[in-house]
Parts: structure tokens; sequence; C-alpha cells
């Protein structure tokens, strides 16, 4: 086989599969090049999902005219000159090869001025670029992509819905809104506005993201360590979200999904929140640029450190410090409000087995007098080290030996295919599931006659206890209960039969613009099981009725599990998750241990089961247990 050389055409759709998978990328791309430009008002306007249009105005400097068709032209870039530039990186772009890249899958266009000169336009069609002609135009540019992948079928039909797509791009000009706080931003979607920023700082483009409401759940830190700066602001100890898509990590501007930041803050929260519960942040993490490598990935979507055990116990220390209120929190506390009736914090007074407060409250600016005086970089590399081998929720050791490299690193896909490979392919636990399914059938086939069973009280308000012949029936009230619930909701299910009951007030779920198109695409799901849900504006969702059998369901903690699940689950059906669900909601509407049930109330619930002495909750657990009048005379020794 003669090796060839691939044409401009098909090198460069190849290129565009690397660079701009999704619309998402294309718009990125764009305000990068904005950010770069040196613009101080950015508006992006999208259509489709970002399939049919996708337009990004600045006022920046502009592409002079004879710059215009090295626009279009692959690795031809403004921001590097040498290969040295590689590592010394201050501007979002560098490679120069998304325009070619965007340019070879959609019919786009750039309209720009430069400050001295008139406006021109270029167009370029499929990867054909035109004639540069006049144009009229503000200073500044305006890039516009329609119909992308118009001439790759086979991407285009493997792009998600419209709601889907437009989800992912508002994710990623939430996250620009939040890098470049002294940008003004707007971004519409089908022509109405669905973020406004107005280049007035952090605080300002946090609420515009997330409302209002957020500023009073957090942190705002501002912290100097071995010459790395972070800042930024974190969730209380008491705030938390189902998922990580409210986590946001900036290096040296860049948004980025980064292992050794992200465990670092993950084990200073660790003790404070609940199982599958994540913490929410909104962090800049400024290092020199020659210590961090953003060429590792081909959407720049991470970076690579020099040394990640730095990285790692700056942030680590920071984090844990402000949330566990420790004096050196005083550090790195931008604001402190304190209120009238307390004491300067210098004048407080606490018995040393005093617990430390739920939130520090320090003067804002002051720092203890024993503070270490600050490191560089390089000295933190040869005198500290961070020993990140702990067990979740563990505090880093200090050691002076010599430096132990840690680097973060997914599994690759060989190591991935050489573990299932090495897997048996038989199934070792045939013969245990073949016997567990036997037993299973045989308790089902042992049963009692309800009617013969006589209700002779309970214990601990907890266990039912009732008669028939030599035999003794303990029922657990809240496993059978349980059971019954999880059978009827799932027929209801099955069948499709459920039935809604309407709520006194509506609930208000509060959502970021990826969990709403996750629950926006699966309202049909919702809704066949009894759910009444729409859409409650952009960023909330609004139940109206439950299934009449979830009557009194903790609607926040349920929707709450749902969308925990939402990232691993975008492939599967929601339906399939709602099924397991029905067990949590079957347990909390289920009578409780400890309730006291009356006679007539104990003697339904046994009529109910059915006399099935295999009956077993939802989660495995026996919901009655036989005991023989014999069993009972051995432990008495009246028997041997």
């Amino acid at each position: 086989m003669s090796i060839r050389l691939l044409t401009p055409d098909v090198y460069n759709k190849i290129a565009a599969g690397e660079v701009v998978d999704r619309p998402y990328s294309v718009v990125k791309e764009f305000v990068e090049n904005a950010v770069d430009a040196g613009a101080t008002e950015i508006t992006v306007e999208i259509e489709g999902g970002g399939k049919k249009r996708i337009r990004v105005t600045d006022n920046g400097g502009g592409i002079a005219k004879d710059d215009l068709p090295l626009a279009y032209a692959p690795h031809a870039t403004s921001k590097l000159k040498t290969a040295d530039d590689l590592f010394a990186i201050r501007t979002l772009g560098f490679r120069g090869e998304a325009i070619a890249s965007v340019a070879a899958v959609s019919k786009m266009e750039i309209v720009s001025r430069t400050a001295e000169g008139d406006a021109y336009a270029l167009s370029c069609e499929g990867g054909a670029p035109g004639a540069v002609r006049p144009a009229a135009g503000a200073k500044g540019t305006v890039v516009t992509a329609d119909d992308l992948f118009y001439n790759v079928p086979a991407r285009l039909k493997f792009l998600k819905s419209d709601a889907q797509e437009e989800a992912d791009i508002g994710g990623v000009m939430a996250r620009f809104l939040l890098s470049h706080p002294e940008i003004s931003f707007t971004y519409l979607v089908n022509g109405k506005i669905r973020y406004r920023s107005f280049g007035d700082g952090l605080p300002a483009a946090l609420a515009a993201v997330y409302g209002a409401n957020i500023l009073g759940d957090c942190i705002e830190i501002s912290a100097e360590k071995h010459g790395i700066k972070l800042h930024g602001f974190l969730g209380n100890r008491n705030f938390s979200k189902p998922n990580r898509t409210w986590q946001s990590l900036f290096v040296n501007g860049r948004y980025v999904v980064n292992q050794t930041v992200g465990a670092a803050v993950a084990n200073a929260y660790a003790s404070y929140l609940m199982k599958r519960q994540y913490p929410f942040y909104v962090l800049f993490l400024d290092v020199p640029p020659e210590i961090v490598d953003v060429n590792v990935h081909p959407n720049k979507a991470d970076v690579r450190f020099a040394d990640n055990q730095i990285i790692y116990g700056c942030v680590y220390s920071v984090v844990s410090a402000v949330l566990d209120g420790n004096s050196r929190a005083l550090e790195y506390l931008v604001h402190a409000p304190k209120s009238a009736e307390e004491p300067p914090a210098a004048e407080k007074k606490e018995p040393a087995s005093a617990k430390p407060a739920p939130a520090p409250i320090f003067e804002t600016g002051k720092r203890p007098e024993t503070a270490a005086p600050q490191m560089s970089y390089a000295e933190a590399r040869q005198e500290v080290r961070f020993d990140v081998t702990m067990p979740k929720g563990g505090r880093p050791n200090f050691f002076a030996d010599a430096p132990v490299r840690m680097e973060v690193r997914a599994p690759s896909s060989a190591v991935i295919s050489a573990a299932a490979d090495a897997v048996p392919q038989e199934d070792v636990f045939a013969e245990n599931q073949r016997l567990l399914r036997e037993q299973s059938a045989k308790m089902r086939q042992e049963r009692v006659e309800p009617d013969t069973l006589v209700y002779k009280g309970e214990l601990f308000r907890t266990y039912l206890i009732y008669e028939a012949g030599d035999c003794a029936y303990l029922i657990d009230q809240h496993a059978a209960h349980e059971r019954l619930l999880y059978d009827r909701l799932r027929e209801k299910w099955e069948n499709r039969a459920a039935v809604s009951q309407p709520m006194l007030v509506p609930f208000l779920l509060p959502v970021n613009g990826q969990e709403f198109a996750f629950l926006e695409r699966n309202f049909p799901v919702l809704r066949d099981i009894g759910f009444e849900v729409e859409a409650f504006g952009d960023d909330a969702v609004r139940v109206s009725a439950v299934p009449a059998d979830l009557m009194g369901i903790d609607l926040k903690a349920f929707f709450s599990e749902v969308l925990s699940s939402m990232e691993s689950l975008r492939a599967i059906r929601l339906a399939d998750l709602l099924k397991d669900k029905l067990a949590t909601a079957a347990c909390k509407a289920a009578v409780k241990g400890g309730e006291c049930l009356t006679e007539q109330e104990a003697r339904a619930l046994i009529h109910e089961t059915g006399g099935d002495l295999g009956l077993k909750c939802p989660h495995g657990r026996p919901a009655v247990v036989k005991v023989n009048r014999s069993e009972l005379e051995k432990l008495f020794k009246r028997i041997v």
C-alpha cells in the first residue's frame, strides 16, 4: 500500500474532529479569540443549539485587511512566534487551528475592523475562502458560523438534541462570565437573553450565573502560598450540590477540570459532606506560566503541573483552614462581616474545650504575628513535600525527604482493555446465584393463611407478633410496608396507571443549564409515573403534583438523587433510574420503626402481605421471621 499526502479538505476535517467536535467547542474557540483580542464587550448568539448559527461579536483590536486570509489558514496565529513560547503561554488560544477547523465544516464569515482602518469581510464555505470585500461594522470582529457540519453528515448525526447542545453551550458561557468578570458578556439563545453580565466584578458575575442568593452560601477567599495564588468563592460547609456541574476551576484564567486540584478540594470537604454530595466552588489558581503545561489536551480542558504535590498541598491547606475555621483562615478570608453584638475577634475568649465556630469571624487584612514567611515556588519544591497518599478526609503529612513525584492520571484505554481481558469470561457466581434463586423460590412457596394468624401485640414498636399453631411470626412493620408500596408503585409504573395528587403549593427546584436539559428531556418519563413537572423559566423546574402513593415524599432529596447520577446517565434512559428510585421512595413513605400501629392497622398489614413468609424489603432485608415453639423451648432448656 503506497503512502499518499492528504489533501487540505481531508486533513482540515480530521482536525475539526479534534478541535470542534460539538457546537460548544466552536463557541469556546470564538470567545477565547475575542478575549485574547482585548475585548471588553462580547455578545454570543446561537440558533438551533448552535447547529444552525453561532455568532460572536466583540469590540477587540480587530483583524487587518491583509491578515484576513491568514485567519482561515491552518496553524496561523498572532500569539506564538517560537517553540519556546509554548512554555510561557499567557493567552487562551495559541495553536492557530480553530478557525481553519471550523471553516472546514461550516459556512463561515469574518467581518472585522481595526481602530485605524475600515471594515472588511471574508467568507469561507467548506474550507474554501472567497475574496476580501469591504463591509460595514464597528471596531472589533464579528465571527459567524452557519450550518455546522453541513458537509460532514456522519458527524452531524452524532450531535445531541438542540436543548442538550444549548445546555452545554450555556455551561461554557457561564464559565466565561466567571473567568473574566471584567468583561461584559451577553448570551442569547434563539433571540432570548440567557446570561448577561456588565463587567463589574466576580460577585456580580457569580450572581448573574447562579442567582443573587448564591452569595449568602459562599465564602470569598484570597491566598498566596509559595508564589501560587488562589482566590474565588467556596460554598460553606452546609452548602452542597448533587453533581460536579457546580464546580469551576480556572488556571491562569483558563477553565479546566484537573484531578489534582479536584482531589485537594474534595478531601478538604470530606468530613462535612454526605455521600454523593459535592462542594460548590469557583476558584482561580494563578501560577507562573513556566510551571504549568496547557498543551496536553486537544481541547485544552486540562493542564499538567510541574509538581502536583505543591499544588495539592497549597489548595488543600487553604480550603481546609477556611472550612475548619482555625486561625490560619485569618490570612485567607476576603470579607468577614461581624454582627454589632459580637465583640472584636481579638477580645473574644473561649474555653480551651470550645469547638470551632461554624463559620470563622475575623477582621479583614490582619495577619497573625506568628505567620511563617512566604516561600517561593522553587523554595517550596526543595523544602516542603506533601504526602498526598492519604485516606479520604485525612490531613497531609509534611516531610523533608527526597521528593516523591505524583501525577494523577486516568487509566488509559489500553489498561482498561487489558483489565477487561483479564476477567474470566465464565460467571464465577453462577452457582451461588442458582442457589439463591432456589432458596428464594422455596421461601415464596412457604405461605401461611393470614386468617389463621392470631395477633399477639408488638415489640419495641417495630415488630408485630403473630401466632399460628406451634409457630410465632415476627414481622418488621417498616420492611413489610415498604415492600408492599414498592410492588404497588412498580406495577403502576409498568402498567402506566399512576395516579397524581396535586400539591397545595408547587415545589420549585433550582437547576443549572445542564441539569435543566437533563430533566426537560425526561419530563415524559416523570409524567408517566405520576409527576406533573414543567419548566419554570430557564433555571428552575416546577412540580405541581406527585404520584398519589408518594404523598409526603421529600422532593428535594428525590431530585437530588436523580441529578447526582446525571453525569454518568446521559446515555441511559431515566426510566431505568426511576425504577431504582422507587425503592427509596417506598422506604421514605412506609411506616417507620418506632411508630405505634393499632391492632386494626396491624391486621390490615398482614392481610396485604398475603401470608408470604419470604417477603423482603426492596433492599433485600427479610420482613418476616418465623420462630418454632421448639426453638424457644431450646432457649429455655426445656428441651435439648
